[in-house]
């Protein structure tokens, strides 16, 4: 694979560049920095969507006939790059990168041309309803249950762990239908409106103090049947495909991004009088945890490359949320180990946007310790890092 940036490819860089300079303003790129979960906030994701929809580069893994860009890899790759090293606000996955997919592939037509449109310009925001209390990783076992009744059906259950469900207005649910044979035969994939009579969503303060996550009840909710993805009981199959589309991503640029701060952190801090940088067994740990994005970087372009030829991520999405998810933490954790004391005061307040207060300590102490605490759920969410392996070695090795 050729990875040198040839003529066309400077000049694309250079144009995606001179549009982030003139439409990304201060104080997006204020509020990407400060932020310590792991999207954005509503307000401030959205704000630089519909930025990028108006330009038509909301979304670039899209196909064409759907509001893609038509772009190549490395123009995908140049552009996730570029976006991270400006510190632009991150895109909430649930719509774009995760529910879409699905209805290109599973939807209706009338799905397609309702929901598509709306999730592209960000006037409909997502959340996940998949785990429960109980039924994390063993989601098979989930228990909301959806009764037909009629041309509906009437949900009954909770979610939990449901990411930013306080901002969404609509919500895509894994419910049981059946309870005969295997438990992963009796799931049916719904999407329902967040409004609807009898939804409530609780709020869990994460141990960063950060509102990022919920739990949401379902009480006698009507869902008409008509806002069924693909067949009754055949959910499971809908939702492995989602998975796949969460487990993957491009983690390497933010990686490269994160190993940059990191640096400018340890150039600054001080280990017995001299600067940490220059400690050989802390740069040690650096240079270990570059080879890991490295790495992950050309699994990132193999599997984008399989994506664009018509191929989904299959199990290489498992290899890409394992090792991006753990170097996440490995890199985070090095941040700590940078800031030493400073990683003690709790500093919520003072990542909130508009925040005019003192902040204690260096400005690039003030996010590392919550970003460590917040992604310790990296290697958890998606589907917990020993059911990729567990994945891997089925499906890959075949044992």
């Amino acid at each position: 694979m050729d990875l040198s940036l040839k003529e066309e490819d400077r000049a694309f860089r250079d144009e995606v560049r001179e549009f982030i300079n003139e439409n990304l303003t201060d104080e997006l790129r204020h509020a990407a920095k400060i932020n310590a979960g792991v999207f954005s906030d509503a307000p401030i994701s959205l704000a630089w969507q519909r930025i990028l929809h108006e330009k038509g580069w909301a979304a670039p893994s899209w196909p064409v006939e759907y509001g893609g860009t038509g772009w190549n890899d490395m123009q995908k790759y140049i552009f996730a790059s570029e976006l991270a090293h400006a510190d632009a606000p991150t895109i909430a996955a649930m719509g774009i990168r995760m529910v879409a997919p699905v209805i290109m592939k599973y939807g209706t037509q009338e799905q397609k041309d309702f929901y598509l449109p709306r999730v592209l310009s960000g006037e409909d925001y997502w959340c996940q309803g998949y785990s429960e209390p109980g039924s994390g990783s063993d989601l098979a076992s989930l228990q909301c249950r959806a009764v037909p009744d009629g041309d509906d059906y009437i949900v009954n259950g909770t979610k939990i762990w449901t990411t930013h469900a306080q901002f969404a207005n609509r919500i895509f649910c894994l419910v049981r239908t059946s309870t005969e044979g295997k438990p992963q035969a009796g799931i049916t994939f719904l999407l329902m409106d967040m409004d609807m009579p009898g939804i409530t969503v609780e709020p869990i303060i994460t141990l960063a103090g950060d509102h990022e996550v919920n739990q949401v009840f379902f009480d006698d909710v009507r869902v008409p049947q008509s806002n069924r993805v693909g067949k009754e009981n055949e959910g499971w199959t809908v939702a492995k495909y989602l998975l796949e589309f969460e487990r993957g991503g491009a983690y390497a640029s933010r990686h490269e991004v994160s190993l940059g701060s990191l640096r400018h952190m340890a150039s600054m801090e001080k280990s017995n009088g001299e600067r940490l940088i220059d400690d050989p067994a802390f740069r040690k740990k650096i240079d270990e945890v570059e080879i890991h994005v490295e790495a992950l970087k050309f699994t990132e372009f193999r599997v984008l490359s399989e994506m664009t030829n018509g191929q989904n991520p299959g199990p290489a999405s498992s290899m890409l949320k394992t090792c991006g998810s753990e170097t996440t933490q490995a890199i985070l954790e090095l941040g700590v180990e940078a800031i030493a004391y400073y990683a003690a005061p709790d500093q919520e307040e003072a990542r909130h946007p508009g925040f005019n207060g003192t902040v204690i300590g260096p400005e690039h102490a003030l996010t590392p310790m919550p970003r460590h605490l917040n992604f310790r759920a990296s290697s958890i969410y998606g589907g917990s890092n020993e059911v990729q392996r567990n994945i891997m070695a089925k499906v890959v090795l075949g044992l």
